[in-house]
């Protein structure tokens, strides 16, 4: 069946597209916090983000936001890496669905729309929205995690759901999961792209012990030698080692670069595929914000290769998107400030001056 769109002629597309006018109309609002009547710098990251948002869409408002959660199981659950089985993904997803999740409770306060999608879960959610070309990835200790047309199913289905929700006046969207075993995956990317032993990435995940974290770094280590990882090749690293809900995010982020809208990083797992959109695509770095850095062993590396500093810090490691939720009132606070505080020229006041 022909798909309504192809993600490489996406990202061939982003990489030869001029993003100069984002570029300048970034330094000139980082220019324009300087003449805001307060301290300069005041505002730390919130400042640079907020930057981010306007060069992206010089009128937006942020009022209509929502967080996408993408549902799947992972097949490298079979090697023990996990402290609960993949019978646990459907169950928390039903419960995001319900609006009883920790996403929900965060999105709530914050006034975010939660969009649960199944993108590769092993049993169905009645009711949530279905995208999926799989019950699960295989076990990548094995082979690899999925076929090439489903790696392009996912990732365009991301695509998509940020053309949709744009078209549906949506002005920002966070990136969710859940899945068990994907912190495994995450991990597995993120040796595998950095180049650095499987054992200074890789964490406890939903809470496993130190031995059984051993027995997780071990088993992607291997992995990576027997699949011949090579980090000048994210697309095979994606597909061999990867989840479903990295591929779908990895869609979201090219998605954000293509029709220009803004997207929330969450923590590592959200991260990771951020970190893989951006080496398929460089380009998709212009309309990433991160919200916050995750108490796993690889969040701060990867945001230090993304170049992005988190608006928080409060070693959260939930994921289902409630970091990126909640920075989303600060976004808002900030972008108030920026559009309606006065300038030092307006209170007839010299401007600070960098010292």
């Amino acid at each position: 069946m022909e798909r309504e769109i192809d993600c490489k002629l996406i990202i061939r597309q982003l990489i030869t597209r001029d993003f100069s006018e984002i570029e300048e109309r970034k330094r000139e609002a980082n220019k324009y916090w300087d003449k805001i009547a307060k301290p300069l710098y005041g505002l730390g990251y919130l400042e640079d983000a907020v930057a981010t948002l306007v060069s992206i869409n010089p009128k937006i408002t942020l009022k209509k936001r929502c967080c996408m959660v993408f549902c799947a199981d992972n097949g490298i659950v079979a090697q023990g890496i996990s402290q609960t089985g993949s019978e646990v993904t459907a169950v928390v997803a039903q419960n995001i669905l319900h609006g009883r999740a920790s996403i929900n409770h965060f999105a709530k306060v914050a006034n975010a729309e939660v969009i649960p999608v199944d993108v590769g879960m092993l049993t169905e959610v009645e009711e949530m929205r279905c995208l999926k070309a799989r019950r699960g990835t295989r076990d990548f200790s094995q082979m690899e995690a999925m076929t090439e047309d489903e790696l392009c199913n996912c990732i365009e289905a991301g695509i998509l759901l940020v053309k949709e929700y744009k078209e549906s006046g949506y002005e920002i969207i966070a990136t969710g999961e859940m899945g068990i075993g994907n912190t495994t995956t995450s991990s597995a990317v993120t040796a595998a792209l950095l180049q650095v032993p499987a054992k200074n990435v890789t964490g406890k995940g939903a809470g496993l012990s130190k031995e059984g974290i051993t027995h997780k770094a071990k088993i992607i280590e291997e992995a990576i030698a027997f699949h011949h990882l090579n980090p000048e090749e994210p697309w095979e690293i994606l597909k061999k080692v990867g989840g479903f809900d990295l591929a779908a995010m990895v869609g979201v982020y090219l998605g954000g670069a293509f029709f220009e809208v803004p997207i929330v990083i969450d923590g590592f797992i959200s991260s990771a595929a951020a970190l893989l959109a951006t080496r398929l695509c460089e380009p998709c770095k212009y309309t990433m914000v991160a919200s916050h850095q995750s108490g796993e062993p690889a969040a701060q590396m990867i945001l230090e290769e993304l170049k992005l500093n988190p608006i928080i810090q409060c070693r959260l490691s939930l994921g289902e998107g409630t970091g990126a939720v909640a920075v989303m009132p600060l976004l808002e606070m900030a972008l108030s400030e920026y559009r309606s505080m006065p300038t030092f020229t307006d209170i007839q006041i010299e401007e600070y001056k960098p010292l």
